[in-house]
């Protein structure tokens, strides 16, 4: 389905704008020009290159400078307009002398406020390595890269939508100079061009707008130009990256990315349909992107890919001697607006990026990501160095916010030096090479291998003392003493215990010997068992007086001797009850009484005897909890 050319007001607004731009830049060509070229330099041929066929503009201009005044020219001037200025992430310049273009030189680039000149203005210098003497051309190439360059428009589409942008430029080269001969030269990434700002000779051949050339144009001339096209390209930016590089002298560097990616074109409108993507996924999803290449180092190892779930399956890696190329596929396509984090990592050999030079060691490895045409618009570098680092020194190329950590890992003692570096708007032409230099003594590696084989030593000592070595409690400390006593309280209570239980079952036998005598009327056995069950008491109380003389004399014995005393006087009150009822029964058999005239008889003796049962028998439940506490503070 095709999308709709922008709205007239929209438009007019976008050139309004660039109109605006032009009004303060022929302000500002009336205070400068005479400030500006007060050095004579004439731009004899300015052929420009833009290149949109990604979501980072990049711009080579090359010039060819002549020196026409008398004085010798030192350096050479760029202007930007400040609304395009902000958005220039980079920015490089290469020159050589002569008439015959040849191997160039990088030129240093700084800013610069020339006397004069508006604010509306941002102006750089490039300095020559050698002046440029009168009639002396100069042959200079600049590079400069722009973020946030593509404005989407509209800035909301559909699933099914294409992604179209807007670029706004001059088509003619604004130069401080005059410019003799000039072309302009946009590559567009392919796809349909909804419309363009039309000047003569303007032509639009396939993916690529030509203005040009132009002629004898002024100082700071500008002339809008406007360029409405489809790019479908991933707009990956990333609002935070964290690069961590731990080096480790037994042989690895060890590399450490976290992500937070987000889609940076046009917003995504509606609902999304799985079932539509996963059926055409190249017309109901062509504005977003599924995966991102990172270009890892040829010896990359142990490479791993994932997120706050877990490891990430769709990922896809491509190695050979020169490069190791990694395709990371997150889980879900990223439409405008969407984002995603991830993290990265991989091992390299120690050996590839860490080096020996005048006594010190230094790193020398790439500062930017691996992951292709992205854009960060905060990269954090931490480089961790090994324990006991000193003398530590950073070499970046470019300007980047540093300062210094320490983070404590396993077998630590004062912690690893962290080298921390911060750079906004990082781009693909920031991946260079810096260098962190600092001394390292070659014993400290052997600094936690030492720590762990004397750990293992000290442990296995302890073992060996701790083996041959008599822990029991002294026999004669308090505590071990208050221990024995109560032992014994407890092996008396146990006896004692037990001797009434057998005097219990005396009384059962007595019982049986009355039931017996009801039923046969047999009076002798009666008796005999009366007389034998007087024998055992006696043989039971004979062994209980020495029981209780400990008992008495043991002093941990102070809360359960009460009621051992009271158990004796009941179970003696027990006996007495039942053998006088026990007697009463046998003289009314004797005399031949009735039934009913013997259970009157005994019925009051019956009932003491069942109360004084029951009291003997919660005695002996109680005492028998009692030797079991559940906390006996006489042993601690």
């Amino acid at each position: 389905m095709a999308t709709q050319p922008p709205p007239p007001r929209r438009v007019a607004a976008l050139l309004l704008v660039l109109v605006l731009v032009l009004v303060l830049v022929l302000v500002a060509s009336a205070s400068a020009s005479a400030s500006a070229t007060s050095a004579d330099l004439v731009v004899t041929r300015a052929d420009r290159r833009v290149d949109l066929t990604s979501h980072i503009v990049r711009v080579l201009t090359s010039l060819k400078v002549e020196n026409i005044g008398p004085e010798a020219a030192s350096q050479v001037l760029l202007a930007f307009p400040n609304v395009q200025a902000k958005n220039l992430a980079a920015i490089r310049a290469f020159g050589m002398e002569g008439k015959v273009k040849g191997p160039s030189t990088v030129l240093p680039i700084e800013v610069v406020q020339p006397s004069g000149v508006p604010p509306e203005l941002t102006f750089f210098s490039a300095s020559l390595s050698k002046a440029l003497e009168k009639g002396k051309i100069l042959h200079m190439d600049v590079l400069t890269v722009f973020t946030h360059s593509l404005q989407p428009f509209p800035e909301e589409i559909t699933q099914a939508e294409s992604q179209l942008v807007v670029y706004q430029d001059s088509a003619h080269y604004l130069s401080p100079y005059p410019v003799k001969v000039q072309t302009l030269s946009i590559r567009l990434p392919g796809g349909r061009v909804e419309s363009y700002t039309k000047y003569p000779n303007t032509k639009l051949a396939e993916s690529e707008l030509k203005y040009g050339p132009f002629e004898d144009r002024p100082p700071f001339s500008y002339s809008p130009m406007v360029v409405h096209f489809e790019n479908n390209n991933p707009f990956a930016v990333a609002k935070e990256v964290i690069r961590e590089i731990e080096i480790s002298h037994w042989g690895n560097v060890q590399i450490t990315e976290h992500y937070n990616i987000v889609h940076g074109g046009a917003k995504l409108k509606g609902e999304f349909s799985r079932i539509d993507y996963q059926s055409r996924p190249y017309v109901r999803g062509v504005s977003s992107f599924r995966h991102l290449i990172a270009r890892l180092p040829p010896r990359a190892h142990s490479i791993y890919y994932r997120d706050e779930i877990g490891n990430i399956s769709t990922s896809h890696m491509w190695s050979d001697s020169k490069k190791t190329q990694l395709e990371v596929e997150p889980r879900f396509p990223l439409f405008g607006g969407w984002q995603t984090t991830f993290t990265i990592g991989y091992g390299l050999p120690l050996q590839d990026f860490v080096f020996n030079s005048d006594g010190k060691r230094f790193l020398n490895i790439t500062f930017g990501s691996p992951v292709e045409e992205i854009l960060i618009e905060n990269l954090i570098v931490k480089v961790v160095l090994p324990e006991g680092s000193k003398d530590i020194d950073v070499s970046v190329p470019f300007p980047a916010k540093q300062w210094k950590e320490v983070k404590y890992s396993h077998l630590d003692t004062s912690g690893r030096p962290v080298v921390v570096l911060e750079k906004p708007d990082v781009i693909p032409e920031h991946n260079l090479y810096f260098q962190v230099h600092y001394r390292f003594n070659n014993i400290s590696v052997l600094r936690e291998p030492m720590m762990l084989i004397t750990g293992f030593f000290l442990l296995f000592m302890a073992c060996i003392v701790y083996m041959h070595t008599d822990l029991s409690i002294s026999k004669n400390s308090p505590s071990y003493l208050a221990k024995v006593q109560w032992d014994e309280v407890q092996n008396i209570t146990q006896q004692i215990q037990a001797i009434f239980e057998r005097c219990l079952a005396l009384h059962d036998k007595l019982e049986a010997s009355l039931r017996d005598l009801s039923r046969s009327g047999d009076v002798q056995s009666c008796k005999a068992a009366r007389k034998a069950a007087d024998a055992q008491f006696k043989e039971l109380a004979k062994e209980l007086k020495p029981l209780l003389t400990s008992l008495h004399s043991s002093p941990q014995s102070y809360q359960i001797w009460p009621k051992v005393e009271d158990l004796v006087a009941k179970e003696r009150e027990l006996q007495e009850k039942l053998m006088a009822r026990h007697s009463t029964v046998v003289d009314s058999f004797e005399k031949k009484l009735r039934g009913q005239d013997v259970e009157n008889r005994i019925a009051t003796q019956q009932q003491k005897v069942a109360a004084l049962r029951q009291e003997v028998e919660s005695l002996l439940e109680y005492i028998n909890s009692s030797r079991f506490p559940v906390d006996n503070p006489e042993a601690d």
